[in-house]
């Protein structure tokens, strides 16, 4: 009598077992491997053009740029980069993401705003010849549930959060993915970030200026940036642009399966 109940309940579980794993094998496409890093650059600083991209380059890494016109001085090129800077970006080979127009909070914004928001940018990639972006980032982190349809409706498949957690995609909505930033000098606090990146989790990265002339209280110093691109050279690991996650997370699928949670 034992065995018998004993078996049945085995049976259960392994049906449990069973029925999640087509859940995750649709939104996952192929195993994530460990050490798998997304690094994102938020503001269109002018180090993103300087120093950043040169040396990403040299490490043979991909990265996605997230740009806007940040007031009240965008037109300091000490500070930000130009539009033909950004240009190079994308002819070099590097993801150009959607910050909205102005860096405006979502929280600030009504649905048409958004919308004049995100198509400026849209707008000046397609001028330039910038492939149409498809990663958002949330300026400051505030999200706003307005976004979700929106971003999908203009054929967006990623959006950026931060959080300071790593990327779990069989539970976290495509547009709410968490980030850790680089902010400071804090290096154990980023290692110990991006050696999140395993068990089917994947890091991503914001970075800000390096340095930020503009903000500096979000500046990662120059040194310890490079250090940090080392670390993850000399240790395997991947290095993708948000876009590239289309290779290991089905967007679409995510997008109708997953629940955003704000």
């Amino acid at each position: 009598m034992i065995c018998s109940i004993l078996k049945r309940l085995m049976l259960a579980g392994l049906f449990l077992i069973l029925a999640a794993l087509p859940t995750y094998a649709q939104l996952v496409t192929q195993p994530i491997p460990d050490k798998l890093v997304v690094l994102t650059f938020d503001d269109a600083v002018s180090t993103h053009a300087t120093f950043v991209a040169p040396l990403l380059k040299k490490y043979g890494f991909g990265g996605t740029f997230f740009v806007c016109e940040f007031p009240p001085d965008f037109d300091d090129k000490r500070k930000y980069m130009r539009w033909e800077q950004i240009q190079e970006l994308s002819e070099m080979g590097f993801e150009i993401g959607n910050h909205t127009w102005h860096h405006t909070h979502l929280n600030e914004m009504n649905e048409a705003q958004l919308n004049e928001e995100l198509a400026f940018i849209e707008k000046k990639c397609a001028a330039l010849g910038i492939e149409k972006p498809v990663s958002f980032a949330y300026p400051a982190y505030l999200t706003d549930p307005k976004a979700i349809e929106i971003l999908k409706a203009r054929g967006y498949q990623w959006a950026r959060v931060g959080g300071g957690l790593a990327y779990e995609p069989e539970k976290q909505h495509p547009y709410l993915i968490p980030s850790a930033s680089t902010t400071g000098d804090d290096k154990a606090r980023v290692m110990e970030a991006i050696q999140q990146a395993k068990d089917g989790k994947i890091v991503v990265l914001t970075v800000h200026g390096v340095p930020d002339y503009a903000h500096d209280w979000v500046t990662t110093p120059p040194a310890l940036f490079e250090e940090y691109l080392q670390y993850l050279k000399d240790n395997d690991y991947t290095v993708i642009a948000l876009k590239d996650l289309v290779k290991y997370v089905d967007p679409e699928k995510a997008f109708h399966q997953l629940k955003p949670e704000f």
